[in-house]
C-alpha cells in the first residue's frame, strides 16, 4: 500500500467504519445494485409490471447514490435514509417488483439501519476485551471495603433507619399519591 503498513490499514478502516452507519449504507447500495442488475436480466422470467422507462433505472441508481452518501457523509444520514426508503418502496412498481423482493428487502433494511444509527455510540468492544475486563473487575471486587461504606446513605448507622440495601421510601409504606 502507498506508504501505509499492512497492520495500519485494518485499524484505520475499523475506526472509519465505526464513525458512520456502514452496514446500513452498504445494504442500501447493494439493494440498488441488485435491482439494477435484475433490470438488465435477459431471461424470460423478468416481470414487466408498471412504469418501465426511465424510472425503472433512475430509482435504483438513486438508491446507490443515497447508500454511498450515507457512507461518505454520515452527518446527513437521516435525510438520505428517508429518501432511500422512499426510493426503495418506489422500485416495487417500477423495477421488477423491487428486484424480485431481494433488492427491496436489502434497501429497506439498509435504510432503517442508517436511520436508527446513533453517532455518539461507543464502538463495540471485542469479546476477548470484555472477558479481560471482566477478569480484572472480579479482582477489584475482592478488595476489602472501607469503613465509610458501612455508613448509610441517610447518615444513620443503624439498620432500622438505613436505606442501604432496601428500596424503602415514604411513599412505599403509605402510597398517598394513589389514594385521593
Amino acid at each position: 500500500m502507498l506508504g501505509m503498513d499492512q497492520q495500519e490499514v485494518g485499524p484505520a478502516f475499523r475506526t472509519w467504519r465505526a464513525h458512520r452507519p456502514f452496514v446500513g449504507g452498504l445494504l442500501l447500495t447493494l439493494g440498488g445494485v441488485e435491482i439494477l442488475v435484475t433490470m438488465k436480466v435477459s431471461l424470460k422470467i423478468v416481470v414487466h409490471l408498471g412504469m418501465q422507462g426511465l424510472a425503472g433505472f433512475m430509482l435504483p441508481a438513486l438508491m446507490v447514490v443515497c447508500g454511498l452518501l450515507i457512507l461518505f457523509n454520515p452527518a446527513q444520514r437521516l435525510f438520505y435514509s428517508i429518501v432511500g426508503i422512499m426510493l426503495t418502496l418506489g422500485t416495487w412498481v417500477t423495477s421488477n417488483l423491487g428486484g424480485f423482493f431481494v433488492g427491496l428487502a436489502l434497501g429497506a433494511v439498509g435504510s432503517c439501519m442508517a436511520f436508527g444509527w446513533l453517532p455518539d455510540q461507543e464502538p463495540r468492544v471485542s469479546r476477548s476485551q470484555r472477558r479481560e475486563d471482566k477478569r480484572k473487575g472480579k479482582a477489584a471486587m475482592v478488595a476489602p471495603e472501607s469503613t465509610e461504606a458501612t455508613t448509610a446513605d441517610d447518615g444513620q448507622e443503624g439498620s432500622e433507619g438505613s436505606l442501604r440495601g432496601s428500596m424503602r421510601s415514604s411513599t412505599a409504606a403509605s402510597p398517598s399519591h394513589l389514594t385521593m
